[in-house]
C-alpha cells in the first residue's frame, strides 16, 4: 500500500490505532505536514525554539491522534496543535522571543547574504512588536498559507475578525518596517 498517496483523512485512521501500517501512515503525515509546522512555529517563537516546538507537536500528535474527531480537516488541527504549543512555549518564557538566527544562505547568494540577514533581522523585530493575535494570524496566512476560514478555525474566531487582525498586522508590520529603513 503506497500510503504516501493517500490523503489525510484515510491516513489519520490508519495513524491512530495500532495495526500493521500504525508507524508508516504516521511518518507519512509527518513528512506531507513538517515543512508547515515547522514554518508555523518558527514565525511565532521564532527559528531558534522552533525545533523544540516541532518535537513537541509530533509527540503531542501521535499520543493523541485517536482523540482526533475529524470534525475539521487535520491539518486545521495540527495548526491548532501547533499554535498551542507555541503559546505554552511563550509563556513558560516570557522573555523568548524570535530569534534572528541566520538561515542558511546558498552559495550563489553570499553577495546579498548580508543584506537578506538584516532583513530578516528587522522583519523578526518588527513581528516581535505586533500583539499576538495579529503575529499568530499573520503567520497562519502568509507563513503557512492558510486562507481565512481556516485561521478562523484555527483560532477560534469570526472570519471578519481573521480578515481584521490580518490588516491591521500587515499595516502595523509596514510602519514598523518603514520606520527602520526596510521599503515593504
Amino acid at each position: 500500500m503506497l500510503l504516501n498517496t493517500l490523503p489525510d483523512a484515510q491516513l489519520v485512521p490508519l495513524a491512530a490505532r495500532p495495526g500493521p501500517h500504525r508507524e508508516a501512515a504516521f511518518e507519512a503525515l509527518v513528512r506531507r505536514h513538517a515543512g508547515g509546522v515547522h514554518r508555523l512555529a518558527a514565525g511565532t517563537v521564532g527559528p531558534g525554539a522552533a525545533d523544540d516546538v516541532v518535537q513537541e507537536v509530533w509527540i503531542s500528535v501521535y499520543r493523541h491522534l485517536a482523540g482526533f474527531r475529524g470534525e475539521a480537516q487535520f491539518s486545521t488541527w495540527l495548526h491548532r496543535v501547533t499554535l498551542n504549543a507555541c503559546r505554552k512555549v511563550l509563556s513558560a518564557r516570557p522573555h523568548l522571543a524570535l530569534e534572528d538566527a541566520p538561515e542558511p544562505v546558498a552559495p550563489h547568494d553570499l553577495a546579498h547574504a548580508g543584506e537578506q540577514a538584516d532583513l530578516r533581522a528587522r522583519l523578526a523585530a518588527a513581528m516581535r512588536q505586533l500583539p499576538p493575535e495579529q503575529r499568530y494570524a499573520v503567520t497562519l496566512r502568509e507563513l503557512s498559507g492558510l486562507e481565512y476560514a481556516e485561521i478562523a478555525e484555527v483560532l477560534g474566531v469570526e472570519v471578519g475578525t481573521v480578515k481584521s487582525r490580518i490588516s491591521r498586522g500587515r499595516a502595523a508590520l509596514r510602519a514598523l518596517l518603514t520606520r527602520n529603513g526596510v521599503t515593504p
